[in-house]
Parts: structure tokens; C-alpha cells; sequence
């Protein structure tokens, strides 16, 4: 290498090295800050307990638990062997989860690309060209000359320094990408966990309401029967016949609506666990569910940090704030460095000799001599984007605490239904059973009997609903509070 080589190459690094130290300044754009909790974010008032029914399925009273941490399986917590394989089979094999799975990867992927940003380009240039020129273009008219092959081969290089933090806004907004949508996947993962066993106890729920309903049909039947045979001996007018058809069709009328409700639960169990609606079922009962007796409930101040949806809205404001970055990088001036080294001759034979090496660099700088308001609204439209995100976390963080109000409020009430239909439950059974004893005594008649016995299903089916309530609102309780993704590691259960 000469020393004009020397000297240049010296200059060319001296301005790279110029170049990396002003990319080393602050980026264009503001920092984005993780937004600040509101003071008076909280749930409203919790009770310490819920009510006890005693006797029932479900009746146990509930303990809520100030600043506890949710378990990342929490459906365990039901202890029904039924259900936890049936979410074991829908966590591995759901399409849903397998999207946000890819979601993330190719998220993931984009921000790796985004760095590519911060490195030169290199390519390798090779050529050969037959050419004939005429004398006039080298100012010789009339001249001619004879046809040349031009062989060419070099190594081009260019490179973008990131004067402005361009490159590092797109690098933080793809990672924010990347983040939002591992936050979504575990979203994902807790509405998939949520339908799931909200499904269960519908299913549990639909079955025991079709078989009280199924006896309140064969007692109205029954009943049916024995006022055709008294209207025939005289001992009834037609019309308390009639009365009871039209009972007994009423009650025959809801079976099919229930028998819908759950082929429409069963089908969607299967397909929340991927398998398409001719695979088996699973079959629940209310019997088969323990009922969580304590539940956590997490500080307002860590709620902001569990729920997916809430992550998700922060790193959606992330990308927002760094795209207003990206904006105004682009509208100060872009510098260009490039370089090229090779060889060029007319002829392969000595190609490699150095009289044939050619090379060259250079700088490049960009910047409208006219504002371009292109630009200048491109950052505007940024500023607004972001200012809608913050309008949406906003927005999230509201609906996620009162989620999580909703379901403490459910279980309150719910425990007072339950506590009420319990002692209707009773008072039906005792009069049931009252009326079989007098009955036996031959002191009421056979229809009061089955009056009793009707009586007595219809607290059964109202008994059923409360129940799959508190189980229902229970798991909705679990899914508000986020779901416990971040034991997942600690719990080793997904």
C-alpha cells in the first residue's frame, strides 16, 4: 500500500470513528417512562369471608387473602383429575396458543432484524462486458476503435452511522413489539385457562339442572296420570286436567333448550382443546369440584405488573414513543459512508497485478434544502398514535380493576344466594319429606305428594345455578388478578 493509500485510508477511518462517536449521543425523541400507578387505584371494599351455606356442594365459606400470590395452576386448586387433563391436552394442542406462540416468534425475530440497522453493508461485485466505442466520444471523430472486454471484480461497502438514534428507536420499538406480544400470549394462555373451566362448570351445571328437570317431567307425569283417572271416576273437573298438560309441556318445553346449552358447552370444550366436535367428551359434575377455600387477592400495585393486558397496553405505548423517535430521526440529516476495493482490467491474463487495483471512498450527507412536511407530519401523526396508546392503557388499567372488583362483589353475593337457596333447599326437602310421611298415614293425597316432590326439584335446579356460580366466579376471580403466568417457573406446572 502507498502512502497516498495510507493517508486516505487513514481519513476514511478517521470519519468512521467520527461517525460512531456522534451515534453515541442521545437518540431523537422522548425516553419512555413506564406510566405511574393513579393514587387511587384499588378494588373497593373486600371483605375478610363470604357467607357459609351449609350442606351444599359449594357452601363453604371463602377467605379472602390481602396480598396473596395467585398460583400459576390454579385450576388445580378445584381438584377434579377430569379437568386438569382436559387443560393438559387443551394448553398442548389449542390453535389459538399456537398463533400467539408464532405471534411471538416472528416478533422476536423482526427486533433481531432491527439491529441489522447498526451494521455496514457489504457486497462482492463482479462483472465482464464486451464494449466498442466510437472515436467521437473521446473527442476523435472519425476514429474508430476495435471491440474490448472490461473485466471487473470489488468489494463495496456502505454504512449509515446513527448520527440521531434512528436505528436505535426502531431497535426499541420493534423490541416493544416483541414484548407486547409475549405479553398477549399470556394472555392468551389465561383466557384459554379461564374459558376452559368456566366451561367445566357450565357442563357440571347443565347436567344437574337436566336431571331435576327430567323429574320434575316423570312427577308432572305422574301427577298427569292421576287426574285422568279421577276426571274419569268424576272426582276432578277437565280443567285441572288441562292445567297439568300444560304444566307438564311447559316443563318438557326447557329440556331441549338445556340439552343445546350443553351439546354447545360439550362442543366447545372440544374445541377449546383443539379437537374438532366428533372427538369424545369429558363429563363433569358438580360433585367432582372441591371449591377453593382461600383466594388471593393481589395489591392493586402489583396488578399493574401481572395482568397481560395491561403489559401489553405499556409496550404498545413503548412502540408508540419510540416510532415519534424514528420520526424525527428522519427528518435531520443522513450521513453516508461508502467504500469499494477491486480490480479492473481488459484482460483476464495479469488481472491480479496491483497496476489493475482500483479503490475509492467517500461521505455522503442528506439533508431537504426546503422543509419537508411530509416529515414533518409523519412525526405528528406519531405524537397522536402515542397519545392514543396512553389512552388505552389508561383504559385497560380501569377495566382491569374493576374485573377484578366484579369478581370480589360476584363471590359476595353469590354466597349469600347460595346461603339462601341452601335453606330453600332444606325447607323443600323437610316438606317432602313431611308430606311422604302423611301420605303413608293416608292423610294427604297422592298429588299433594308429588306437589311436594315438584317442589323440591324445581330448589334442587335454583340450588345448581348458585352453585356453578360461585365456582364460575371463582376461576373469573384467578383470571382477573392475571392468572399467576409469572410462577410458572416457581410451580413448575406449565
Amino acid at each position: 500500500m502507498n502512502a497516498c493509500q495510507q493517508h486516505i485510508t487513514k481519513k476514511t477511518a478517521l470519519a468512521l470513528v467520527l461517525a460512531l462517536g456522534l451515534a453515541g449521543c442521545a437518540a431523537a425523541g422522548p425516553d419512555f417512562h413506564a406510566p405511574v400507578q393513579p393514587k387511587q387505584a384499588g378494588y373497593g371494599p373486600v371483605a375478610g369471608k363470604t357467607a357459609y351455606a351449609a350442606g351444599t356442594v359449594a357452601g363453604a365459606a371463602q377467605a379472602f387473602a390481602q396480598g396473596g400470590d395467585v398460583p400459576s395452576a390454579w385450576w388445580t386448586l378445584y381438584r377434579s383429575p377430569a379437568l386438569d387433563n382436559l387443560m393438559r391436552r387443551a394448553l398442548a394442542a389449542s390453535p389459538t396458543v399456537a398463533a400467539a406462540r408464532a405471534n411471538v416468534a416472528a416478533a422476536e425475530e423482526a427486533a433481531l432484524a432491527a439491529r441489522g440497522g447498526y451494521l455496514p453493508t457489504a457486497g462482492v461485485v463482479g462483472n465482464a462486458t464486451r464494449e466498442k466505442i466510437s472515436g467521437s466520444s473521446r473527442g476523435s471523430s472519425g476514429q474508430t476503435y476495435a471491440p474490448f472486454t472490461l473485466y471487473n471484480a470489488s468489494v463495496e461497502i456502505s454504512y449509515s452511522p446513527d448520527l440521531f438514534g434512528g436505528i436505535r428507536r426502531a431497535v426499541e420499538a420493534a423490541t416493544a413489539t416483541a414484548a407486547q406480544q409475549r405479553a398477549l400470549m399470556r394472555a392468551t394462555y389465561i383466557t384459554l385457562e379461564g374459558n376452559i373451566v368456566t366451561a367445566a362448570v357450565q357442563d357440571a351445571a347443565l347436567n344437574g339442572e337436566i336431571d331435576a328437570t327430567r323429574m320434575i317431567v316423570a312427577i308432572d307425569r305422574q301427577q298427569l296420570e292421576i287426574l285422568k283417572k279421577q276426571l274419569a271416576l268424576g272426582g276432578v273437573a277437565s280443567s285441572a286436567v288441562l292445567a297439568q298438560e300444560t304444566a307438564l309441556a311447559q316443563v318438557e318445553a326447557t329440556l331441549p333448550e338445556l340439552e343445546k346449552q350443553r351439546a354447545a358447552t360439550e362442543n366447545q370444550l372440544k374445541a377449546l382443546s383443539g379437537n374438532f366436535p366428533g372427538a369424545g367428551a369429558a363429563h363433569f359434575d358438580l360433585g367432582d369440584l372441591y371449591l377453593p377455600r382461600k383466594l388471593p387477592v393481589s395489591l392493586p400495585s402489583r396488578l399493574v405488573r401481572q395482568r397481560p393486558d395491561i403489559l401489553a397496553a405499556e409496550a404498545q405505548m413503548h412502540a408508540a414513543s419510540a416510532n415519534i423517535g424514528i420520526a424525527a430521526a428522519n427528518m435531520l440529516p443522513q450521513v453516508t459512508l461508502t467504500g469499494s476495493y477491486g480490480l479492473d482490467a481488459n484482460a483476464l491474463e495479469g488481472f491480479f497485478s496491483p497496476s489493475h487495483i482500483i479503490w475509492n471512498a467517500g461521505a455522503g450527507l442528506v439533508q431537504p434544502f426546503l422543509p419537508d412536511p411530509t416529515l414533518r407530519h409523519k412525526k405528528e401523526e406519531a405524537r397522536a398514535q402515542y397519545r392514543a396508546a396512553a389512552a388505552q392503557y389508561r383504559a385497560t388499567v380501569i377495566a382491569a380493576f374493576q374485573n377484578v372488583s366484579d369478581a370480589l362483589n360476584a363471590l359476595q353475593f353469590d354466597a349469600e344466594t347460595l346461603k339462601a337457596s341452601a335453606t330453600a333447599a332444606r325447607s323443600a326437602i323437610a316438606s317432602l319429606r313431611l308430606a311422604q310421611h302423611r301420605f303413608n298415614a293416608g292423610a294427604v293425597s297422592y298429588l299433594a305428594l308429588l306437589d311436594a316432590e315438584n317442589a323440591y326439584q324445581q330448589t334442587r335446579i335454583n340450588l345448581v345455578k348458585a352453585e356453578a356460580a360461585r365456582y364460575a366466579d371463582t376461576a373469573a376471580l384467578f383470571v382477573a388478578l392475571g392468572g399467576g403466568w409469572w410462577n410458572q417457573h416457581k410451580d413448575g406446572k406449565k
